[in-house]
């Protein structure tokens, strides 16, 4: 099984992205996987610096129950559970059969440019 990757790009024209993301799925070789943001505010508010330690913790992890990671970062259960919801449904987490959760990436990487207006 090779180990998958995920660029995280902020990109306003989603039509563009999406045919990046298109031609890379055409590849011969596995060229990693594409999520789109069309704004950083949209970027930010749903990859909160809270629900990112999330990720960190299990990536780090392997598996983990959302009890136990709740425990590991020092948060609510409900709290920690509304998360994960979000980060699944955004494709950066998984849930396993056992209920717990798991990464499916072994590297995730964030393309976000800032251009002056012009």
């Amino acid at each position: 099984m090779e180990m998958r990757t995920l660029t995280i790009t902020v990109q306003p024209d989603w039509k563009a992205a999406l045919r990046a993301a298109g031609k890379a799925a055409q590849a011969e070789t596995y060229q990693g996987e594409t999520l789109n943001f069309e704004s950083p505010d949209l970027f930010l508010g749903r990859l909160t610096a809270l629900r990112w330690s999330l990720v960190r913790q299990i990536m780090c992890a392997g598996e983990v129950s959302i009890r136990e990671l709740a425990r590991r970062v020092g948060r609510d259960v409900r709290r920690v559970h509304d998360d994960v919801l979000v980060l699944a449904e955004l494709g950066l987490i998984e849930r396993t059969t056992s209920g717990g959760v798991r990464c499916p990436f072994a590297d995730i990487h964030v393309d976000m440019h800032l251009r002056k207006a012009g």
